[in-house]
């Protein structure tokens, strides 16, 4: 991602101070709360800082002055909230890896059988991803409130927040809803279903909101917030039909997780539905028949991609990229911000659309 290095290191910085708060408050619990914490702490590892980077542009956007202490937290309080997202986002989802690593329940589920405990080791990983998550929510607020304390904008960041948590819930409900109810809704729309779900499970949440907590922050305009809120959707978008070509397509190597994983979990994309649209009846029942199939081998996921490429659905989905893209450079012509600003969020709205992980 291209912004600069400073503010997300502070925010690594301000990471790290944090861990060492965590520890030192369980040290005397046991091994078993350690290392509970040290595996909470370990999703918060790695990552792009996406969420960080647009939350500190939003707050230069808004004019904020770039010494004001309470950015890195705030900035930070999102990275944890995304850590529990992927948390709960991976358990739902029944995946066993995360950037390259086993998911965290996987990890604990791990743990239970090479300690030789009794129990469902199953169960129990899946109960404590639950409570690892939890745990990490927890955290977000614990550094939001923090690093606001002292902020005369503080009742605006927290409401910005709260709407964030609220949008990412209700899209993540709609994302599992749409695996089981798109059978019952007429093939015209499935593509507009998958929209809702793209934009509240990450539009809203991956970049439009970390903008307008930024600009909250910096006491933006009711102009500003108009222009980042528009750039945000669209970027954020873009951002998530991108993300769906890669969960079908991606290398593995780069993103940390298997090749057609997306086809494996049966996701209802809108990459899907623009290929059974046209796809004749017989592909589409090929395609509808493998989706959600764990057991789906690399001859399976090869066979469905080129189906999915030969339906059109990826040149497609790529022209609706670009013209979300071209929507997110409209937001902000004549927006009352800063040009060099301006100029560092379109670096950071390209850096999202046309990434590789």
């Amino acid at each position: 991602m291209t912004s600069s290095a400073d503010p997300i290191s502070t925010v690594s910085q301000r990471l790290e101070s944090f861990a060492a708060a965590r520890r030192a408050e369980v040290i005397g619990l046991g091994t078993e709360a350690v290392d509970f914490v040290e595996r909470a702490l370990a999703a918060v590892a790695g990552g792009k800082r996406l969420r960080a980077r647009f939350l500190t542009a939003g707050h230069a956007a808004a004019g904020g002055p770039e010494t004001t202490a309470d950015i890195a937290g705030v900035a930070a309080s999102l990275e944890l909230f995304h850590a529990a997202a992927l948390v709960h986002d991976d358990l739902v989802d029944n995946s066993d890896t995360r950037r390259g690593r086993p998911a965290s329940h996987r990890a604990i589920e791990a743990h239970h059988r090479s300690s030789g405990w009794l129990g469902d080791a199953d169960a129990f990983g899946r109960a404590g991803g639950i409570l690892l998550g939890d745990l990490l929510i927890a955290w977000s607020d614990d550094m939001l409130e923090d690093a606001i304390e002292a902020s005369p904008h503080a009742s605006d960041v927290r409401r910005q927040y709260a709407g964030m948590r609220r949008d990412v819930t209700v899209g993540q409900y709609l994302d599992v809803a749409e695996e089981a109810a798109w059978s019952t809704a007429p093939d015209s729309e499935h593509a507009q279903r998958a929209l809702r779900v793209a934009s509240y499970k990450s539009a809203r949440y991956s970049v439009q909101q970390p903008l307008l907590i930024g600009a909250a922050l910096g006491g933006a305009t009711v102009a500003q917030r108009d222009a980042l809120g528009r750039f945000g959707h669209a970027v954020g978008m873009a951002f998530q039909l991108r993300d769906d070509i890669l969960g079908v397509f991606g290398d593995a190597s780069v993103t940390g997780k298997p090749s057609g994983d997306d086809l494996r979990e049966g996701k209802r994309t809108v990459l899907i539905a623009y290929a059974r649209e046209s796809s004749d009846s017989a592909a589409r029942a090929e395609l509808d028949a493998a989706l959600g199939d764990r057991g789906l081998d690399d001859v399976s996921i090869t066979r469905l991609q080129h189906a999915i490429t030969a339906s059109g659905a990826v040149e497609r989905l790529e022209r609706e990229i670009d013209r979300l893209a071209g929507e997110a450079e409209a937001a902000l012509v004549g927006a009352p911000i800063d040009d060099g600003v301006s100029d560092q969020l379109r670096a950071l709205g390209r850096a999202a659309i046309h990434r590789a992980a």
